[in-house]
């Protein structure tokens, strides 16, 4: 055996009953040591390997208890029977192109950006701190759709601010407005046609198309979705942006919405998603009162995160679901547990019950308008440029028909400034000509003037 049984050479800071552990268990998986194969007694080992008898002894029972050797009675330790690993798969070839790298521009003109400047760390830092040492039990598994103080505390403030009509059982809290509409896609009959907005949200497709619906492109004009193409689509269930439409930026009136309600009413198990994304920040009118308020027949579920009025770390999302689903998606889903953390559900409810959270709109909202006139002034300036969708929200539309959209995107990405293509959100429609989307709550004043400043130049 002394002649077969590869010796380890010690070396580096690790224990040495580790070092002897880790040579043999490699010397058993690389089949340098075959399967039945006996072991140096304790004793020799320790004459060969020229360490104590704790060491050795040491590592063969960490060997012993993970199950590469065996004890045998009068026999010592032999090697136990290991299947050879399996080879490495070659390397996947990829034919798509490489990740951008995270900062292409100079000024990011995303409509997801939002400012933290005016976040209050103190405030937060406060209240999780309360959290954390005045809620042990907060450790213990809560209930599947958010713990009821914050359900509560969402509840009276949607009904506040938007509207809302509901109770704390109604509302569920998840991480993420995506994740939530997956639930709610998972919750409602499979295979059914869902209409979607047309230019919209690009996640919303996705989600619907992940899940297996039929997915029906609804064209939007300048009261929002197209009721009448709704009526004639064959679909169930419609996703909408009524107070703020992504991405053109126009407010549902109150006549389109009846319609909307009326469509959803007249069929059984027809349905009404309403993301309310951004709702919190209007500038030249009163925030405009949620569709679930309107809803006598109990067909709209109501979405809204606090993702953009806050920050989008705080992966906190809501929705309120009329009470004919609330039996069905707890019979889906009481065995899951809430995708918030505990600590992060009390620290929000402190946030919004102390009044922190209606502080903190009134400051972003003030700064968002502010930006938001700013970038378009300095925009409209530019000979031919059209600014549309800037009276809510944290996005609006260029359009200047000198220059085709793909021209408007060049000629800003030659400058260092990242622009979307109004045709990024059209599926079916043809987009509006010479058109595309900035969002602008991510900059800085400054950086806005900046981005400004070289727009004029790349555009005129």
């Amino acid at each position: 055996m002394a002649d077969s049984f590869p010796l380890p050479v010690f070396g580096g800071d690790a224990p040495l009953y580790d070092q002897l552990y880790r040579h043999i268990a490699a010397a058993i998986q690389s089949g340098a040591l075959s399967p039945g194969s006996r072991l140096p007694s304790k004793r020799r080992l320790c004459a060969l390997a020229g360490v104590s008898m704790s060491t050795v002894e040491t590592a063969y029972s960490l060997l012993a208890a993970e199950g590469y050797v065996l004890a045998k009675p009068r026999s010592g330790y032999v090697c136990a029977h290991l299947l050879p690993p399996a080879p490495n798969p070659p390397a996947p070839v990829s034919e798509s192109a490489p990740a951008p790298p995270p900062s292409r521009w100079a000024y990011d003109c995303s409509t997801s950006g939002v400012d933290t400047s005016v976040f209050p760390f103190s405030s937060w830092a406060r209240i999780t701190k309360e959290a954390v040492y005045e809620n042990p039990g907060l450790l213990q598994r809560g209930h599947p759709q958010g713990d009821l103080p914050l359900r509560s505390a969402l509840a009276e403030l949607l009904a506040q601010y938007r509207g809302v009509r509901c109770s704390p059982e109604q509302v569920v809290v998840g991480a993420g407005a995506d994740y939530l509409l997956s639930l709610l896609l998972q919750l409602l009959p499979e295979q059914r046609a869902i209409a979607l907005e047309d230019p919209g949200y690009p996640a919303a497709y996705a989600a619907a198309s992940l899940h297996g619906w039929e997915v029906v492109p609804v064209p939007v004009d300048g009261e929002g979705m197209d009721p009448e193409v709704l009526e004639r689509s064959g679909a169930g269930l419609a996703y909408v942006t009524p107070s703020h439409q992504f991405p053109l930026g126009v407010t549902m009136p109150a006549g389109r919405r009846s319609r909307l309600l009326h469509w959803a009413a007249s069929a059984p198990d027809r349905w009404l998603i309403e993301d309310d994304y951004d709702s919190e920040f209007r500038y030249s009118s009163r925030p405009i009162p949620a569709l679930q308020g309107l809803d006598r027949a109990g067909r709209v579920v109501y979405m809204g995160t606090f993702s953009r009025s806050i920050a989008p770390a705080i992966r906190v999302a809501y929705m309120i679901l009329p009470r004919s689903l609330l039996e069905r998606y707890r019979a889906t889903f009481s065995h899951g547990a809430c995708t918030v953390s505990r600590f992060e559900q009390e620290s929000l409810r402190r946030f919004i019950t102390q009044g922190l959270y209606g502080r903190h709109l009134r400051r972003t909202g003030n700064l968002y308008r502010k930006k938001c006139a700013l970038f378009t002034k300095a925009l409209a300036e530019i000979p031919g440029a059209t600014v549309s969708g800037a009276d809510a929200g944290l996005h609006f539309l260029v359009t200047l028909p000198r220059f085709s959209e793909a021209e408007l995107v060049e000629r800003a990405a030659a400058k260092s400034v990242g622009i979307h293509p109004l045709s990024r959100y059209c599926h079916s429609v043809e987009p509006r000509p010479s058109t595309v989307v900035l969002g602008f709550a991510g900059l800085t004043e400054e950086e806005l003037a900046q981005a400004a400043a070289l727009l004029k130049k790349a555009w005129t």
